[in-house]
């Protein structure tokens, strides 16, 4: 108890060199939280994936499209539970900075074969009856303030031309790993159009979304579906949700490494910072350690009031750097909610957290300690004064 108490006061004997040192080891914690979060946001589709749900696009490339004619053979092969399909719109509201995902399916497989998208029964049956109609996640709608009824124009990318929707529904996601940010409305409406405007590319779809009957079927599923179309005039790449998810990090994997790294060159930068201030609190008291050890007190006694010492202040501005994470998160969150619709701080990260401050606060402790219990009795006791 007195240990404790002793190390209190000696964290503290030096007011403006802790609060420095706290203050430091807080916004570094809070960066690498936030760092940790981005990289977190950047893997959500791939940690939100099915093991029951397979992905099948065109074999070269996911812009080249597949016949819809594809979807009773693929229903048919053993092991497939439900086949959904779609295409990705690409469509800007009002101006480009206005990005969000749209796109087409068919409304009666995609909310089967997606169960974590929670839709009320009305709204659902609303949405299947209007040919024209659309719903979003109720943070998209929060953003633009949409009202179920209004009519929403999208204009067209991939798809030219002024596409008008009717918000039928709202949906929520069953658990805060679900995006809430999607446009999403029906395939036959596009393709009802495109038989006027371009004939050429109707009863095409851009992907299947295929559920298998259980995980480990997935492997020999997909495999059966290339089977089915090799050597067809568009083949088939079919792969599990979470490699297609995969696919899609791998050409940014750059970025993400950049991130990763940066994050722990921040880690490195207050052990460095934590590291001075121990040295500097360890020298000034080398004299006072010389005491100890001539009243009897041994090596570990010293090292516990150093460690004691480096894990009470680094701890501090931990728990200060957890608790700004949750309200910072929240405001990028919100700004970058286009790029990123799934931002929250996970276990994950804020385990992380500790354990940097725990390695941050061992390491910045292990020289001054080593010096203090090396140093002579009589060198020490030159110093005092």
């Amino acid at each position: 108890m007195h240990i404790i108490k002793l190390i209190f006061k000696n964290a503290f004997r030096h007011k403006l060199r802790t609060f420095l040192t706290i203050l430091g080891i807080t916004i570094a914690i809070l960066s690498f939280g936030l760092l940790r979060t981005v990289i977190s946001a950047w893997y959500a589709g791939v940690e939100a994936s099915s093991a029951t749900r397979l992905v099948s696009r065109n074999s070269i490339s996911l812009v080249f499209s597949l016949p819809i004619s594809y979807k009773d053979k693929i229903r048919q092969i053993e092991g497939v539970k439900i086949v959904s399909y779609g295409n990705w719109f690409g469509g800007i509201y009002i101006d480009e900075k206005n990005f969000f995902a749209n796109y087409a399916v068919d409304p009666k497989t995609y909310f089967e074969l997606y169960p974590e998208i929670i839709l009320s029964p009305e709204q659902k049956d609303a949405f299947v009856r209007d040919r024209k109609a659309f719903v979003a996640g109720r943070k998209l709608i929060a953003k633009y303030g949409w009202k179920i009824g209004d009519t929403i124009t999208l204009k067209g990318t991939i798809f030219p031309g002024n596409w008008d929707f009717v918000l039928r529904g709202i949906y929520k996601g069953r658990d805060q790993t679900v995006d809430e940010t999607a446009f999403i409305f029906h395939w036959e409406y596009l393709n009802e159009a495109l038989k006027k405007t371009a004939p050429l590319r109707t009863d095409q779809v851009g992907f299947y979304m295929i559920g298998v009957t259980k995980p480990s079927l997935a492997a020999s599923v997909a495999a059966d579906i290339d089977k089915t179309f090799k050597n067809s005039l568009a083949e088939t790449l079919t792969e599990t949700e979470k490699a297609f998810q995969l696919g899609f990090i791998s050409m940014t994997e750059a970025i993400v490494i950049a991130i990763q790294l940066v994050s722990f060159v921040v880690i490195f930068i207050i052990m460095a910072v934590m590291a001075n201030t121990m040295a500097m609190t360890a020298r000034e008291r080398i004299g006072e350690y010389a005491i100890f050890k001539t009243m009897g007190f041994g090596g570990w006694h010293i090292a516990g009031l150093i460690f004691g010492e480096s894990l009470f202040i680094t701890m501090i501005g931990c728990i200060i750097g957890i608790v700004l994470t949750f309200p910072a998160a929240k405001a990028f969150g919100t700004e970058l909610s286009t790029y990123f619709p799934i931002f929250i701080v996970e276990d994950k990260t804020i385990c992380l957290d500790i354990l940097a401050s725990f390695t941050v606060a061992l390491v910045a402790a292990i020289f001054p300690t080593w010096r203090a219990i090396k140093i002579r009795i009589a060198d020490g006791l030159r110093r005092i004064g």
